[in-house]
């Protein structure tokens, strides 16, 4: 991978486009397949299902698309105790950052004489975390999933992830649950995961909300279910965006960017900077390490996602940040915090020198979750209100209904709604 520092001001329209439009996942293009199999799941159920994951396993029965609890043990031979005890303290950090997330359960106020008016926590009754798996393992994502929504008080809480050969699932995804505290797990991916999880069948009970990662048949699948569960927001391949001054390390910031573009071909990464001198540094780092590097073929195709940006200003970066919309935001700033308080538009962000992205993709504590393709714009990472219901109430006295009455009354007629303002009117004849 050779990159060059591109000046920020100068920088073609198209150019400009590529990379704000970056690796956004164009799901169109399987929809009709992926809709063909949801449908085949709500009306076949598990035979569907068995249809599909019989590849794996000749003679599979519905029985074995469930981890049954000797899979769970049995996992804890074959994951190293280091791994085991890194998991429990990784999972130790997301539950207390989530768990800090929680807010009243109920509260309410005097909004006026004799109006009450509030709100109260319900959490969801049940919830479908998805956790890739099939060529590689997250169990990362199993805790990221799982805890916010045990922490929220979920009634049931399930996870859906692809098996390997033979129906097995990877060991450290089946730990990493555990420690979560699930253990309802199924073996499914992809389209049929999440229609299962959507539709329900004999053996995989629906659920109300489908969370988590992946492809985009998964992305397609949970856009499609929409409305007949609730989703947490359609994300692509990862992507990250770095705003660093001339106080930045470069050899740090190189680590960093090709950190995030070893994902997956799809991913992106850009540097913006206002130092030109450290762009120039950054790029010859770049060029330094690649050859020693893994994983060459994937940093190679991502580099068409990717930039190392000179600004004309602070300012003129930080903007560029903003419509940008990373998933992950670095700033690496002399004071980071003052750069901070003029983001937008970030899902996760990371401050100084010494929070690179990893930290919170493993073990911070904040979720590794997050809207891609400037959805963060308008979403926000995986969190405890995510599988929160908030309903609102209110209770009126007599005097509060009088006090309101000509509001209601009057813009109720307004609108053509006469009975509605007749329900009102009955009470106070009385």
């Amino acid at each position: 991978m050779q990159l060059t520092p591109e000046t920020l001001s100068h920088l073609a329209p198209a150019r400009r486009e590529e990379l704000l439009r970056r690796s956004m996942a164009d799901v169109s293009g399987v929809y009709e397949r992926v809709r063909s199999i949801l449908e085949d799941i709500r009306q076949r159920g598990d035979a569907a299902n068995l249809e599909e994951h019989a590849r794996l396993k000749p003679g599979l029965t519905a029985a074995e698309l469930r981890v049954r609890p000797q899979e769970i043990e049995a996992a804890y031979q074959q994951v190293p105790p280091a791994v085991v005890e890194h998991l429990g303290k990784a999972a130790a950090n997301i539950r207390r950052f989530h768990a800090a997330q929680l807010e009243r359960p109920q509260w309410q106020m005097e909004v006026a004489p004799g109006i009450l008016a509030g709100r109260k926590h319900t959490p969801l009754d049940s919830a479908g975390c998805y956790v890739p798996g099939g060529r590689a393992a997250y169990p990362s994502t199993a805790l990221m999933t799982v805890l916010p929504a045990v922490v929220a008080g979920v009634g049931r809480v399930v996870v859906c992830t692809p098996p390997l050969e033979g129906m097995a699932i990877n060991p450290y995804t089946l730990v990493a649950c555990h420690i979560a505290g699930v253990t309802e797990i199924y073996k499914l991916g992809g389209p049929w995961a999440v229609g299962s999880l959507a539709h329900g069948t004999a053996t995989v009970p629906r659920v109300v909300k489908i969370v988590g990662p992946g492809n985009k048949y998964v992305t397609a699948a949970k856009m499609l279910v929409f409305g007949r569960v609730d989703i947490d927001s359609p994300a692509g391949p990862s992507e990250a965006l770095i705003l660093a001054d001339q106080s930045a390390e470069p050899r740090f910031l190189a680590l960093d960017f090709l950190s995030q573009v070893e994902h997956d071909p799809d991913s992106a990464a850009v540097l913006v900077t206002d130092h030109e001198p450290l762009a120039m540094a950054v790029c010859q780092e770049i060029t330094g390490l690649f050859p020693s590097l893994p994983r060459q073929e994937i940093l190679r195709q991502a580099g068409r996602y990717c930039a190392v940006l000179v600004a004309d200003s602070m300012a003129q970066a930080i903007a560029f940040s903003n419509q940008y919309a990373p998933e992950h935001l670095q700033i690496v700033t002399a004071d980071p915090f003052v750069t901070l308080q003029e983001i937008r538009h970030a899902g996760s962000i990371f401050l100084g020198p010494w929070a690179p992205v990893p930290v919170g993709d493993y073990a911070s504590g904040t979720n590794h979750v997050l809207p891609t393709a400037q959805g963060a714009a308008m979403f926000s990472g995986l969190s405890v209100d995510d599988f929160i219901k908030k309903p609102t109430f209110q209770y009126l006295s007599r005097q509060g209904l009088e006090s309101l009455a000509p509001t209601v009354v009057t813009l109720a007629e307004a609108e053509g709604l006469p009975i509605h303002a007749m329900a009102v009117k009955a009470r106070l004849e009385v």
